[in-house]
């Protein structure tokens, strides 16, 4: 390829074949019966790309020349709509916090177009803040930088551990201010704006097949079951091309279970989405919008990042799964009109239980280094565990590490040992606490020593899916406060260090520390809210 970017294909097919809005105005109103609204991204005053992920652009086979040029600076901002994109924003409604809220789509995501990339595959092209929507109410549309690096760096580290996610190709600043009250306080402050380009499949939502179904739009619910099950879920379309009542059913237990292993990888690696509304679940099993997400530092599963949730806490990191369950029951109401059954419907929905607990025993067999789960053994050891991780302030992502290091056939001071460094408050470590751990540690030899797995075979096998770099908070916090200054180097270095989170970094083991002290309560490394 040329550095030039108009020979890149693109084939619509969301604009194509659901229906549109007629109406080109970016002016916020209620839009029914379509699937999309044209939307044009606003230009900006003075683009500039501080940060590419190398891998997404080489899945869009983008070369280094091509990113290099000013034509790619000005699409990822929104300057340049190159030809064949049609860009528009989804409408879709939702379930937010529990409670049905409407029409709410694409308020500050645009959609450029359908890239075909070279292989073969789709991937849309969004912009994230790039300007109004029809669906932007009475927002501005627009992103801002801190929120912006949240949405890249973890969109790419979460691709990088291997848990389902949509991606980040790039990093823009706008040349533009723009107001934001950060904690909803009162105190709004004018900040840099800034626009991810995140790639996906397709961001369909549960939340697009909801608003049809409210609204009584039964035709283009029809149509949009259809276009999704024939352009993602082939496997699953008839023959004949005449989808029936079950071919429905199908679709929905594909997304119970892709939804079901998509929170065993959340609850895996402890990263917590704070707000798992259903216009926030993709219909492909991928994370989606990562706005007030965080990740567990010390164990703690009433834990959320999001400040709008703190009181009732319904998406904290133990309700999880069990959201993920209520929002694919609101999903199958909405597919309901399809199959005029509940039967078949509930069955898939009590199929998620199975599911998600059949993939939890297996990826919580891997964190421990066991051949394989058995339940009469190891759910004890399992329950155990956890209630000790809450007794003292223990840190997650060290804890695992440090027990792949355990060495079975130690003593008790032997065993305990690798563990010291997750525990954030050495003091909490009481005579009882500690005899605790001794008693559990030799549980935990026993079961390894009937697996008969040497302890170099185990630490691989645990190392492997027990990652020693996460997205934690605070560096997160410290690479924005960088980039604010005008320094985007801890951005891109933060990058770099999680393309490789489970093997370890010579020269970057601060990336690998708990959570200092002063990060306990500072904005933006415990809790956030819902501000862009």
């Amino acid at each position: 390829m040329t550095a030039t970017l108009s020979a890149l294909s693109f084939d619509n097919r969301y604009t194509r074949e659901l229906p549109g809005d007629a109406n080109e105005s970016s002016q916020s109103r209620q839009v029914p019966r379509v699937a999309w609204s044209p939307a044009a991204p606003a230009a900006t005053a003075s683009p500039r790309l501080v940060s590419v992920a190398a891998e997404v652009a080489e899945l869009l086979g983008l070369t280094e020349e091509q990113i290099a040029s000013d034509e790619f600076r000005d699409m990822a901002t929104g300057n340049l709509v190159l030809p064949g994109m049609r860009p528009f924003a989804m409408r879709y409604g939702g379930h937010q916090f529990g409670n049905w809220a409407g029409q709410l789509g694409d308020g500050r995501a645009i959609n450029l177009g359908e890239m075909v990339t070279p292989d073969g595959s789709r991937q849309t092209l969004q912009l994230k803040g790039a300007g109004r929507t029809p669906y932007s109410r009475s927002a501005d549309g627009l992103a801002v930088l801190r929120s912006s690096i949240r949405e890249y760096l973890c969109s790419e580290a979460m691709f990088h551990l291997g848990v389902p996610t949509t991606r980040a190709l790039s990093l823009a600043l706008t040349g533009d201010q723009v107001m934001r009250d950060m904690l909803y306080d009162g105190h709004p402050e004018l900040e840099p704006g800034a626009i991810v380009c995140r790639v996906a499949p397709t961001f369909i939502r549960f939340g697009n097949f909801e608003l049809f179904a409210a609204m009584g739009e039964l035709d283009e619910l029809g149509t949009l079951a259809d276009f999704t099950i024939r352009e993602y879920f082939p496997e699953l379309w008839p023959g004949d091309g005449a989808p029936t009542p079950d071919t429905y059913v199908a679709f929905f237990k594909e997304v119970v279970h892709r939804t079901a292993d998509m929170l065993v990888e959340w609850q895996r690696v402890g990263f917590v989405h704070g707000v798992m509304n259903t216009d926030n679940l993709s219909i492909l099993g991928l994370t989606i919008d990562y706005g007030p997400y965080g990740w567990l530092e010390d164990y703690d599963p009433d834990w959320t990042p999001n400040t709008t949730d703190r009181n009732g806490k319904r998406y904290r990191f133990g309700n999880q799964p069990g959201i993920g369950q209520w929002n694919l029951a609101q999903l199958g109401n909405a597919l309901y009109p399809l199959i005029e059954d509940a039967e078949p419907l509930q069955t898939a929905i009590d199929g998620y239980v199975t599911r998600f607990r059949a993939g939890y025993q297996r990826m919580f067999a891997g964190k421990l280094g066991l051949v394989e789960w058995d339940t009469e053994r190891d759910e004890p050891l399992m329950v155990d565990l956890l209630a000790l991780l809450t007794d003292a302030e223990t840190d997650m992502t060290l804890f695992f590490r440090g027990l792949a290091e355990v060495p079975i056939d130690g003593s008790a001071d032997d065993r305990f040992e690798p563990l010291r460094n997750s525990f954030y408050v050495p003091d909490q470590v009481t005579a009882v606490v500690r005899d605790a751990w001794d008693e559990w540690l030799a549980r935990y030899a026993e079961r390894v020593q009937a697996d008969g797995t040497s302890d170099a075979e185990r630490k691989a096998a645990m190392n492997a899916v027990n990652p020693i770099y996460v997205m934690r908070n605070y560096l997160a916090q410290l690479a924005i406060d960088q980039a604010t200054d005008g320094d985007f180097t801890g951005v891109n270095e933060l990058l770099d260090v999680m393309r490789n989170p489970y093997t370890e970094q010579p020269g970057r083991e601060q990336y690998a520390e708990k959570r200092p002290d002063w990060a306990r309560t500072r904005v933006g490394c415990s809790m956030l809210s819902c501000s862009s």
